[in-house]
Protein backbone atom coordinates (compact mmCIF):
# COMPACT_ATOMS: atom_id res chain seq x y z
CA UNK A 1 0.00 0.00 0.00
CA UNK A 2 1.41 3.40 -0.97
CA UNK A 3 1.21 6.26 1.52
CA UNK A 4 1.91 9.92 1.12
CA UNK A 5 5.16 11.12 2.65
CA UNK A 6 5.21 13.56 5.56
CA UNK A 7 6.36 16.39 3.33
CA UNK A 8 3.67 15.65 0.72
CA UNK A 9 1.04 15.84 3.46
CA UNK A 10 2.55 19.03 4.88
CA UNK A 11 2.59 20.75 1.48
CA UNK A 12 -1.12 19.99 1.05
CA UNK A 13 -1.97 21.64 4.38
CA UNK A 14 -4.75 24.22 4.34
CA UNK A 15 -3.04 26.69 6.62
CA UNK A 16 -4.87 29.61 8.17
CA UNK A 17 -3.28 33.07 8.56
CA UNK A 18 -1.22 33.16 11.74
CA UNK A 19 -3.22 36.11 13.10
CA UNK A 20 -6.30 33.86 12.97
CA UNK A 21 -4.49 31.14 14.93
CA UNK A 22 -3.47 33.74 17.51
CA UNK A 23 -7.05 34.94 17.85
CA UNK A 24 -8.09 31.40 18.84
CA UNK A 25 -5.99 31.94 21.97
CA UNK A 26 -7.12 35.52 22.48
CA UNK A 27 -3.82 37.06 21.32
CA UNK A 28 -4.50 40.48 19.73
CA UNK A 29 -2.90 41.04 16.34
CA UNK A 30 -0.81 43.93 17.65
CA UNK A 31 0.95 41.52 20.03
CA UNK A 32 2.01 39.15 17.25
CA UNK A 33 5.20 39.82 15.27
CA UNK A 34 4.59 37.95 11.99
CA UNK A 35 7.33 36.11 10.13
CA UNK A 36 5.50 35.73 6.85
CA UNK A 37 1.91 34.49 6.81
CA UNK A 38 2.18 31.31 8.87
CA UNK A 39 4.46 31.98 11.85
CA UNK A 40 4.80 34.75 14.41
CA UNK A 41 6.42 35.67 17.70
CA UNK A 42 4.36 36.59 20.75
CA UNK A 43 5.18 39.95 22.33
CA UNK A 44 6.64 40.20 25.82
CA UNK A 45 4.10 42.82 26.92
CA UNK A 46 1.20 40.49 26.15
CA UNK A 47 2.92 37.67 28.03
CA UNK A 48 3.34 39.93 31.08
CA UNK A 49 -0.35 40.81 30.93
CA UNK A 50 -1.29 37.16 31.53
CA UNK A 51 0.05 37.12 35.10
CA UNK A 52 -2.69 36.25 37.54
CA UNK A 53 -4.64 34.07 35.14
CA UNK A 54 -5.21 30.46 36.26
CA UNK A 55 -3.08 27.76 34.66
CA UNK A 56 -4.36 24.98 32.45
CA UNK A 57 -3.31 21.35 32.89
CA UNK A 58 0.17 20.31 31.78
CA UNK A 59 0.57 16.96 29.98
CA UNK A 60 4.02 15.48 29.31
CA UNK A 61 4.62 13.19 26.34
CA UNK A 62 7.70 11.01 26.69
CA UNK A 63 8.77 7.65 25.25
CA UNK A 64 10.72 4.44 25.51
CA UNK A 65 14.40 4.48 24.51
CA UNK A 66 14.56 5.36 20.80
CA UNK A 67 15.27 2.62 18.27
CA UNK A 68 15.82 2.61 14.50
CA UNK A 69 12.25 1.23 14.28
CA UNK A 70 10.85 4.63 15.24
CA UNK A 71 8.63 5.70 18.14
CA UNK A 72 6.88 8.94 17.09
CA UNK A 73 6.97 11.05 20.24
CA UNK A 74 6.53 14.40 18.51
CA UNK A 75 3.89 12.91 16.20
CA UNK A 76 1.96 11.76 19.27
CA UNK A 77 2.42 15.12 21.01
CA UNK A 78 0.92 16.95 18.03
CA UNK A 79 -1.77 14.30 17.54
CA UNK A 80 -2.81 14.48 21.19
CA UNK A 81 -3.06 18.27 21.02
CA UNK A 82 -5.36 17.94 18.01
CA UNK A 83 -7.27 15.14 19.73
CA UNK A 84 -7.93 17.23 22.83
CA UNK A 85 -9.23 20.06 20.65
CA UNK A 86 -11.41 17.57 18.78
CA UNK A 87 -13.17 16.49 22.00
CA UNK A 88 -13.86 20.10 22.94
CA UNK A 89 -10.88 21.06 25.05
CA UNK A 90 -8.87 24.21 24.38
CA UNK A 91 -5.42 22.68 23.92
CA UNK A 92 -2.01 24.08 22.92
CA UNK A 93 0.99 22.06 21.73
CA UNK A 94 4.47 23.06 22.99
CA UNK A 95 7.48 21.49 21.25
CA UNK A 96 11.12 22.32 20.56
CA UNK A 97 12.78 23.80 17.51
CA UNK A 98 14.90 21.63 15.23
CA UNK A 99 18.69 21.75 15.07
CA UNK A 100 20.38 21.94 11.68
CA UNK A 101 22.97 19.41 12.87
CA UNK A 102 20.83 16.26 12.77
CA UNK A 103 18.76 17.56 9.84
CA UNK A 104 21.85 17.46 7.61
CA UNK A 105 23.30 14.45 9.41
CA UNK A 106 21.08 11.54 10.39
CA UNK A 107 17.58 12.68 9.51
CA UNK A 108 15.26 15.60 9.00
CA UNK A 109 11.97 16.41 10.60
CA UNK A 110 11.14 17.55 14.11
CA UNK A 111 7.55 18.57 13.53
CA UNK A 112 5.66 15.28 13.80
CA UNK A 113 4.56 13.08 10.92
CA UNK A 114 1.67 11.91 8.79
CA UNK A 115 -1.53 13.74 9.64
CA UNK A 116 -0.18 14.84 13.03
CA UNK A 117 2.25 17.58 12.07
CA UNK A 118 3.08 21.18 12.84
CA UNK A 119 3.51 23.45 9.83
CA UNK A 120 5.31 25.13 8.07
CA UNK A 121 7.42 21.98 8.20
CA UNK A 122 10.31 23.01 5.93
CA UNK A 123 10.88 26.38 7.57
CA UNK A 124 10.70 24.85 11.06
CA UNK A 125 13.44 22.37 10.17
CA UNK A 126 15.69 24.97 8.57
CA UNK A 127 16.23 28.54 9.81
CA UNK A 128 12.67 29.11 11.16
CA UNK A 129 12.66 32.52 12.92
CA UNK A 130 16.42 32.67 13.48
CA UNK A 131 16.41 31.77 17.19
CA UNK A 132 19.30 29.28 16.93
CA UNK A 133 21.38 31.79 14.99
CA UNK A 134 20.81 34.38 17.71
CA UNK A 135 21.81 31.89 20.41
CA UNK A 136 24.93 30.91 18.47
CA UNK A 137 25.87 34.57 17.99
CA UNK A 138 25.34 35.46 21.66
CA UNK A 139 27.39 32.48 22.80
CA UNK A 140 30.27 33.23 20.44
CA UNK A 141 30.21 36.95 21.27
CA UNK A 142 31.08 35.94 24.82
CA UNK A 143 33.87 33.71 23.50
CA UNK A 144 35.30 36.57 21.45
CA UNK A 145 35.12 38.99 24.38
CA UNK A 146 37.01 36.57 26.65
CA UNK A 147 39.90 36.28 24.20
CA UNK A 148 39.78 40.01 23.51
CA UNK A 149 39.99 40.78 27.24
CA UNK A 150 43.12 38.67 27.52
CA UNK A 151 44.64 40.24 24.40
CA UNK A 152 44.25 43.77 25.79
CA UNK A 153 46.04 43.12 29.07
CA UNK A 154 43.92 40.61 31.03
CA UNK A 155 43.02 42.93 33.90
CA UNK A 156 40.87 40.18 35.46
CA UNK A 157 43.94 37.92 35.66
CA UNK A 158 42.25 35.06 33.81
CA UNK A 159 44.32 31.88 33.80
CA UNK A 160 44.35 30.91 30.11
CA UNK A 161 44.65 27.25 31.15
CA UNK A 162 41.35 27.53 33.02
CA UNK A 163 39.04 29.05 30.40
CA UNK A 164 35.98 26.76 30.43
CA UNK A 165 33.82 28.58 27.86
CA UNK A 166 33.95 26.88 24.47
CA UNK A 167 32.49 28.02 21.15
CA UNK A 168 29.38 26.62 19.42
CA UNK A 169 27.83 26.14 15.99
CA UNK A 170 24.55 24.57 14.90
CA UNK A 171 26.07 21.83 12.78
CA UNK A 172 27.64 18.41 13.31
CA UNK A 173 31.40 18.77 12.83
CA UNK A 174 33.72 16.37 14.66
CA UNK A 175 36.80 18.23 13.42
CA UNK A 176 35.97 21.12 15.76
CA UNK A 177 35.67 19.13 18.99
CA UNK A 178 39.23 19.96 20.06
CA UNK A 179 41.09 22.83 18.40
CA UNK A 180 43.84 25.40 19.03
CA UNK A 181 42.95 29.07 18.55
CA UNK A 182 44.96 32.27 18.20
CA UNK A 183 47.76 30.82 16.10
CA UNK A 184 49.61 33.12 13.71
CA UNK A 185 51.62 35.44 15.85
CA UNK A 186 51.34 38.28 18.34
CA UNK A 187 48.53 40.13 16.55
CA UNK A 188 46.21 37.13 16.86
CA UNK A 189 46.44 36.71 20.63
CA UNK A 190 47.69 33.93 22.87
CA UNK A 191 47.39 30.35 21.53
CA UNK A 192 45.33 27.99 23.67
CA UNK A 193 43.38 24.76 23.35
CA UNK A 194 39.58 24.93 23.18
CA UNK A 195 36.78 23.47 21.05
CA UNK A 196 33.24 23.68 19.74
CA UNK A 197 29.99 22.19 21.01
CA UNK A 198 26.76 22.05 19.02
CA UNK A 199 24.46 25.01 19.71
CA UNK A 200 21.81 22.86 21.37
CA UNK A 201 24.39 22.00 24.06
CA UNK A 202 25.15 25.67 24.74
CA UNK A 203 24.45 27.01 28.20
CA UNK A 204 22.96 30.04 26.43
CA UNK A 205 20.35 27.72 24.90
CA UNK A 206 19.56 26.30 28.34
CA UNK A 207 19.38 29.79 29.84
CA UNK A 208 16.98 31.03 27.18
CA UNK A 209 14.79 27.97 27.76
CA UNK A 210 14.72 28.38 31.55
CA UNK A 211 14.43 32.19 31.84
CA UNK A 212 11.06 33.69 32.79
CA UNK A 213 11.61 37.08 31.13
CA UNK A 214 14.29 39.38 29.68
CA UNK A 215 15.47 40.59 33.10
CA UNK A 216 15.89 37.00 34.29
CA UNK A 217 17.66 36.19 31.02
CA UNK A 218 20.21 38.98 31.50
CA UNK A 219 20.87 37.97 35.12
CA UNK A 220 21.41 34.33 34.16
CA UNK A 221 23.72 35.29 31.30
CA UNK A 222 25.76 37.35 33.75
CA UNK A 223 25.99 34.34 36.07
CA UNK A 224 27.77 32.18 33.49
CA UNK A 225 31.18 31.05 34.76
CA UNK A 226 33.58 31.43 31.83
CA UNK A 227 37.01 30.95 33.40
CA UNK A 228 39.05 30.93 36.61
CA UNK A 229 42.06 32.89 37.87
CA UNK A 230 45.31 31.25 38.98
CA UNK A 231 43.84 31.35 42.50
CA UNK A 232 40.81 29.45 41.07
CA UNK A 233 38.49 32.40 41.58
CA UNK A 234 35.56 32.23 39.10
CA UNK A 235 35.25 34.79 36.32
CA UNK A 236 31.68 35.49 35.22
CA UNK A 237 30.24 36.76 31.94
CA UNK A 238 29.24 39.96 33.78
CA UNK A 239 32.94 40.49 34.67
CA UNK A 240 33.68 40.45 30.94
CA UNK A 241 30.75 42.90 30.52
CA UNK A 242 29.15 40.67 27.90
CA UNK A 243 25.73 40.07 29.49
CA UNK A 244 24.06 43.23 28.18
CA UNK A 245 25.08 42.74 24.56
CA UNK A 246 24.19 39.05 24.72
CA UNK A 247 20.70 39.98 25.94
CA UNK A 248 20.31 42.39 23.03
CA UNK A 249 21.15 39.60 20.58
CA UNK A 250 18.59 37.34 22.28
CA UNK A 251 15.79 39.91 22.64
CA UNK A 252 13.67 38.57 19.78
CA UNK A 253 14.74 34.95 20.25
CA UNK A 254 13.27 35.11 23.76
CA UNK A 255 9.77 35.57 22.32
CA UNK A 256 7.89 32.26 21.79
CA UNK A 257 7.06 31.23 18.22
CA UNK A 258 3.43 30.56 17.27
CA UNK A 259 2.58 28.19 14.40
CA UNK A 260 -0.24 25.70 13.72
CA UNK A 261 -0.98 22.02 13.35
CA UNK A 262 -2.41 20.51 10.17
CA UNK A 263 -5.81 20.88 11.84
CA UNK A 264 -5.19 24.61 12.44
CA UNK A 265 -4.73 24.32 16.19
CA UNK A 266 -2.13 26.53 17.92
CA UNK A 267 1.37 25.27 18.59
CA UNK A 268 4.29 26.98 20.35
CA UNK A 269 7.69 25.95 19.00
CA UNK A 270 10.48 27.48 21.06
CA UNK A 271 13.96 26.47 22.21
CA UNK A 272 15.73 23.26 21.39
CA UNK A 273 18.18 21.72 23.89
CA UNK A 274 18.95 18.05 23.15
CA UNK A 275 17.99 15.63 25.93
CA UNK A 276 21.10 13.46 25.61
CA UNK A 277 23.56 16.36 26.18
CA UNK A 278 21.30 19.07 27.67
CA UNK A 279 17.95 19.26 29.47
CA UNK A 280 15.75 18.38 26.49
CA UNK A 281 12.68 20.61 26.98
CA UNK A 282 11.08 23.54 25.19
CA UNK A 283 11.21 26.96 26.84
CA UNK A 284 9.63 27.77 30.19
CA UNK A 285 8.24 31.02 28.81
CA UNK A 286 6.42 29.18 26.00
CA UNK A 287 5.03 26.53 28.35
CA UNK A 288 3.91 29.04 30.98
CA UNK A 289 2.33 31.31 28.37
CA UNK A 290 0.46 28.36 26.87
CA UNK A 291 -0.78 27.35 30.33
CA UNK A 292 -2.34 30.82 30.73
CA UNK A 293 -4.04 30.60 27.33
CA UNK A 294 -5.25 26.98 27.13
CA UNK A 295 -7.11 24.43 29.22
CA UNK A 296 -4.54 21.80 28.29
CA UNK A 297 -0.89 22.12 27.27
CA UNK A 298 0.75 19.11 25.65
CA UNK A 299 4.54 19.21 25.69
CA UNK A 300 7.30 16.71 25.07
CA UNK A 301 10.71 15.92 26.52
CA UNK A 302 13.44 14.55 24.29
CA UNK A 303 14.38 10.90 23.72
CA UNK A 304 13.36 8.26 26.27
CA UNK A 305 11.89 8.95 29.69
CA UNK A 306 15.22 8.09 31.35
CA UNK A 307 16.64 11.32 29.88
CA UNK A 308 13.90 13.71 28.77
CA UNK A 309 11.24 12.99 31.37
CA UNK A 310 13.73 12.87 34.25
CA UNK A 311 15.15 16.26 33.24
CA UNK A 312 11.67 17.69 32.61
CA UNK A 313 10.68 16.73 36.16
CA UNK A 314 13.96 17.37 37.99
CA UNK A 315 15.15 20.49 36.14
CA UNK A 316 12.35 22.27 34.24
CA UNK A 317 9.48 21.59 36.65
CA UNK A 318 11.67 22.19 39.70
CA UNK A 319 13.01 25.50 38.37
CA UNK A 320 9.74 26.81 36.92
CA UNK A 321 7.34 25.55 39.59
CA UNK A 322 5.41 23.42 37.10
CA UNK A 323 3.21 20.48 38.16
CA UNK A 324 2.33 18.02 35.40
CA UNK A 325 -1.14 16.50 35.62
CA UNK A 326 -0.39 13.35 33.59
CA UNK A 327 2.23 11.72 31.38
CA UNK A 328 1.97 9.77 28.13
CA UNK A 329 4.66 7.22 27.26
CA UNK A 330 4.90 6.53 23.53
CA UNK A 331 5.84 3.05 22.34
CA UNK A 332 5.52 1.03 19.14
CA UNK A 333 5.11 -2.67 18.50
CA UNK A 334 8.10 -2.44 16.16
CA UNK A 335 10.32 -1.00 18.89
CA UNK A 336 9.21 -3.71 21.32
CA UNK A 337 10.29 -6.30 18.76
CA UNK A 338 13.68 -4.60 18.34
CA UNK A 339 14.14 -4.62 22.11
CA UNK A 340 13.22 -8.30 21.91
CA UNK A 341 16.11 -8.99 19.55
CA UNK A 342 14.49 -8.71 16.09
CA UNK A 343 16.57 -7.07 13.34
CA UNK A 344 15.14 -3.99 11.64
CA UNK A 345 14.80 -5.85 8.33
CA UNK A 346 12.56 -8.48 9.98
CA UNK A 347 10.17 -6.17 11.81
CA UNK A 348 7.35 -6.67 9.29
CA UNK A 349 6.75 -10.29 10.33
CA UNK A 350 4.51 -11.06 13.30
CA UNK A 351 6.52 -12.07 16.37
CA UNK A 352 4.50 -11.97 19.57
CA UNK A 353 7.24 -13.58 21.63
CA UNK A 354 9.72 -10.88 20.64
CA UNK A 355 7.16 -8.23 21.59
CA UNK A 356 6.79 -9.79 25.02
CA UNK A 357 10.56 -10.08 25.38
CA UNK A 358 11.02 -6.39 24.52
CA UNK A 359 8.28 -5.01 26.78
CA UNK A 360 10.45 -4.70 29.94
CA UNK A 361 12.02 -1.56 28.45
CA UNK A 362 8.54 -0.01 28.39
CA UNK A 363 7.84 -1.35 31.88
CA UNK A 364 10.97 0.30 33.24
CA UNK A 365 9.85 3.67 31.88
CA UNK A 366 6.35 3.25 33.30
CA UNK A 367 7.77 2.57 36.75
CA UNK A 368 10.21 5.46 36.53
CA UNK A 369 7.57 8.03 35.56
CA UNK A 370 5.22 6.77 38.25
CA UNK A 371 8.01 7.26 40.80
CA UNK A 372 7.60 11.04 40.30
CA UNK A 373 3.98 10.76 41.42
CA UNK A 374 2.56 11.42 37.93
CA UNK A 375 -0.21 9.17 36.51
CA UNK A 376 0.77 7.39 33.28
CA UNK A 377 -0.94 6.15 30.12
CA UNK A 378 0.83 4.38 27.25
CA UNK A 379 0.21 5.42 23.63
CA UNK A 380 0.85 2.62 21.12
CA UNK A 381 1.76 4.56 17.99
CA UNK A 382 0.24 2.36 15.29
CA UNK A 383 2.11 1.04 12.25
CA UNK A 384 0.27 -0.78 9.47
CA UNK A 385 2.42 -3.90 9.97
CA UNK A 386 1.23 -4.29 13.59
CA UNK A 387 -0.96 -7.34 14.18
CA UNK A 388 -3.83 -7.67 16.63
CA UNK A 389 -1.92 -10.30 18.61
CA UNK A 390 1.14 -8.07 18.95
CA UNK A 391 -0.95 -5.09 20.05
CA UNK A 392 -2.79 -7.26 22.56
CA UNK A 393 0.54 -8.45 23.99
CA UNK A 394 1.66 -4.88 24.66
CA UNK A 395 -1.70 -3.98 26.21
CA UNK A 396 -1.66 -7.03 28.45
CA UNK A 397 1.88 -6.27 29.63
CA UNK A 398 1.05 -2.64 30.39
CA UNK A 399 -2.05 -3.71 32.34
CA UNK A 400 0.24 -5.85 34.51
CA UNK A 401 2.24 -2.69 35.25
CA UNK A 402 -0.90 -0.96 36.56
CA UNK A 403 -1.45 1.27 33.52
CA UNK A 404 -3.43 1.29 30.29
CA UNK A 405 -2.08 1.09 26.73
CA UNK A 406 -4.23 2.73 24.04
CA UNK A 407 -3.83 2.13 20.31
CA UNK A 408 -3.41 5.45 18.49
CA UNK A 409 -3.80 5.96 14.72
CA UNK A 410 -3.12 9.69 14.52
CA UNK A 411 -0.38 9.31 11.88
CA UNK A 412 -2.96 8.04 9.40
CA UNK A 413 -6.14 9.71 10.67
CA UNK A 414 -5.10 12.82 12.60
CA UNK A 415 -7.22 13.74 15.63
CA UNK A 416 -9.87 11.16 14.74
CA UNK A 417 -7.32 8.42 15.38
CA UNK A 418 -6.37 9.55 18.88
CA UNK A 419 -9.69 10.47 20.51
CA UNK A 420 -9.54 7.56 22.96
CA UNK A 421 -6.13 8.67 24.26
CA UNK A 422 -7.33 12.27 24.55
CA UNK A 423 -10.31 11.17 26.66
CA UNK A 424 -8.04 9.05 28.89
CA UNK A 425 -5.63 11.96 29.39
CA UNK A 426 -8.53 14.21 30.42
CA UNK A 427 -9.75 11.54 32.84
CA UNK A 428 -6.30 11.25 34.45
CA UNK A 429 -5.70 15.00 34.55
CA UNK A 430 -9.09 15.85 36.02
CA UNK A 431 -8.98 13.05 38.59
CA UNK A 432 -6.47 15.06 40.62
CA UNK A 433 -4.36 11.96 41.36
CA UNK A 434 -1.09 13.59 40.31
CA UNK A 435 1.16 13.99 43.32
CA UNK A 436 4.25 15.25 41.54
CA UNK A 437 7.56 15.53 43.38
CA UNK A 438 11.15 15.65 42.02
CA UNK A 439 13.41 12.64 42.48
CA UNK A 440 15.74 14.26 45.01
CA UNK A 441 15.78 17.34 47.29
CA UNK A 442 17.79 20.49 46.53
CA UNK A 443 20.03 20.06 49.57
CA UNK A 444 21.29 16.58 48.62
CA UNK A 445 25.05 16.61 47.76
CA UNK A 446 25.79 16.77 44.03
CA UNK A 447 27.42 13.34 43.72
CA UNK A 448 24.58 11.78 45.69
CA UNK A 449 22.08 13.37 43.28
CA UNK A 450 23.97 11.78 40.40
CA UNK A 451 23.94 8.42 42.18
CA UNK A 452 20.21 8.76 42.84
CA UNK A 453 19.48 9.26 39.13
CA UNK A 454 21.79 6.40 38.13
CA UNK A 455 20.37 3.92 40.62
CA UNK A 456 16.67 4.83 40.60
CA UNK A 457 16.21 5.77 36.92
CA UNK A 458 18.94 3.81 35.10
CA UNK A 459 18.92 0.95 37.67
CA UNK A 460 22.73 0.97 37.77
CA UNK A 461 24.73 -0.46 40.65
CA UNK A 462 27.14 2.46 40.98
CA UNK A 463 28.57 5.64 39.52
CA UNK A 464 32.28 5.60 38.68
CA UNK A 465 34.08 8.94 38.87
CA UNK A 466 37.73 9.89 39.38
CA UNK A 467 38.78 11.70 42.54
CA UNK A 468 39.27 14.89 40.49
CA UNK A 469 35.60 14.84 39.47
CA UNK A 470 34.40 14.20 43.03
CA UNK A 471 36.65 16.98 44.30
CA UNK A 472 35.34 19.36 41.64
CA UNK A 473 31.75 18.69 42.77
CA UNK A 474 32.75 19.37 46.38
CA UNK A 475 34.45 22.62 45.32
CA UNK A 476 31.24 23.76 43.62
CA UNK A 477 29.25 22.84 46.71
CA UNK A 478 31.58 24.96 48.84
CA UNK A 479 31.10 27.83 46.37
CA UNK A 480 27.33 27.72 46.85
CA UNK A 481 26.25 25.57 43.91
CA UNK A 482 25.38 22.43 45.87
CA UNK A 483 21.62 23.09 45.54
CA UNK A 484 21.67 22.75 41.74
CA UNK A 485 20.12 19.73 39.98
CA UNK A 486 22.13 17.34 37.83
CA UNK A 487 21.81 17.20 34.03
CA UNK A 488 23.19 13.87 32.81
CA UNK A 489 24.68 13.70 29.32
CA UNK A 490 24.63 10.10 28.09
CA UNK A 491 23.49 7.94 25.20
CA UNK A 492 19.77 8.02 24.52
CA UNK A 493 19.64 4.47 23.19
CA UNK A 494 20.02 2.60 26.46
CA UNK A 495 19.52 2.84 30.20
CA UNK A 496 23.27 2.19 30.35
CA UNK A 497 26.05 4.29 28.83
CA UNK A 498 26.50 1.61 26.13
CA UNK A 499 24.16 2.39 23.18
CA UNK A 500 24.05 -1.28 22.11
CA UNK A 501 22.43 -2.54 25.32
CA UNK A 502 18.65 -2.66 24.89
CA UNK A 503 15.86 -3.79 27.16
CA UNK A 504 15.87 -3.11 30.91
CA UNK A 505 19.41 -3.93 32.08
CA UNK A 506 20.52 -4.01 35.71
CA UNK A 507 23.89 -4.41 37.40
CA UNK A 508 25.72 -1.92 35.17
CA UNK A 509 27.89 1.07 36.10
CA UNK A 510 27.71 4.72 35.00
CA UNK A 511 31.19 6.15 34.28
CA UNK A 512 31.44 9.94 34.54
CA UNK A 513 34.03 11.42 32.17
CA UNK A 514 33.63 15.12 32.96
CA UNK A 515 31.48 17.57 34.90
CA UNK A 516 30.60 21.12 33.83
CA UNK A 517 29.04 23.90 35.87
CA UNK A 518 26.18 25.73 34.15
CA UNK A 519 25.75 28.39 36.81
CA UNK A 520 23.56 30.64 34.65
CA UNK A 521 21.22 27.87 33.57
CA UNK A 522 21.21 26.51 37.09
CA UNK A 523 22.43 22.91 36.83
CA UNK A 524 25.57 20.77 36.78
CA UNK A 525 26.21 18.67 33.67
CA UNK A 526 27.67 15.18 34.17
CA UNK A 527 29.09 13.79 30.90
CA UNK A 528 28.92 10.00 31.00
CA UNK A 529 30.34 7.25 28.80
CA UNK A 530 31.32 8.19 25.26
CA UNK A 531 28.63 10.83 24.59
CA UNK A 532 29.88 13.84 22.61
CA UNK A 533 28.68 17.45 22.96
CA UNK A 534 29.68 18.02 19.32
CA UNK A 535 28.27 15.20 17.14
CA UNK A 536 29.86 14.09 13.89
CA UNK A 537 28.23 13.41 10.55
CA UNK A 538 27.48 9.78 9.58
CA UNK A 539 29.28 8.02 6.72
CA UNK A 540 26.48 9.04 4.35
CA UNK A 541 24.99 12.29 5.71
CA UNK A 542 21.53 13.48 4.72
CA UNK A 543 23.23 16.58 3.28
CA UNK A 544 24.35 14.52 0.27
CA UNK A 545 20.76 14.18 -0.98
CA UNK A 546 19.27 17.51 0.11
CA UNK A 547 18.64 19.86 -2.80
CA UNK A 548 16.13 22.16 -4.50
CA UNK A 549 14.08 20.56 -7.28
CA UNK A 550 12.96 22.27 -10.49
CA UNK A 551 9.84 23.57 -8.71
CA UNK A 552 11.97 25.25 -6.06
CA UNK A 553 10.94 22.80 -3.32
CA UNK A 554 13.34 21.16 -0.88
CA UNK A 555 14.03 17.48 -1.51
CA UNK A 556 15.84 14.98 0.73
CA UNK A 557 15.31 16.77 4.04
CA UNK A 558 12.53 14.40 5.18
Amino acid sequence: MAFKTDIEIAREAKKRPIMEIGSKLGIPAEHLLPYGHDKAKIGQEFIKSLEGRPDGKLILVTAINPTPAGEGKTTTTVGLGDGLNRIGKKAVVCIREASLGPNFGMKGGAAGGGYAQVVPMEEMNLHFTGDFHAITSAHNLLSAMIDNHIYWGNSLDIDERRIVWRRVMDMNDRALRDIVVSLGGVSNGFPRQTGFDITVASEVMAILCLSKDLADLEKRLGDIVVAYTREKKPIYARDIKADGAMTVLLKDAMQPNLVQTLENNPAFVHGGPFANIAHGCNSVIATKTALKLGEYVVTEAGFGADLGAEKFFDIKCRKAGLKPAAAVIVATVRAMKMNGGVAKADLGAENVEAVKKGCPNLGRHIGNVKSFGVPVVVAINHFFSDTDAEIAAVQAYVAEQGAEAILCKHWAHGSAGIEELAKKVVSLAESGVSNFAPLYPDDMPLFQKLETIAKRIYHADEVIADKAIRDQLKTWEAAGYGHLPICVAKTQYSFTTDPTVRGAPTGHTVPVREVRLSAGAGFVVAICGEIMTMPGLPKVPSAEVIRLNDAGNVEGLF
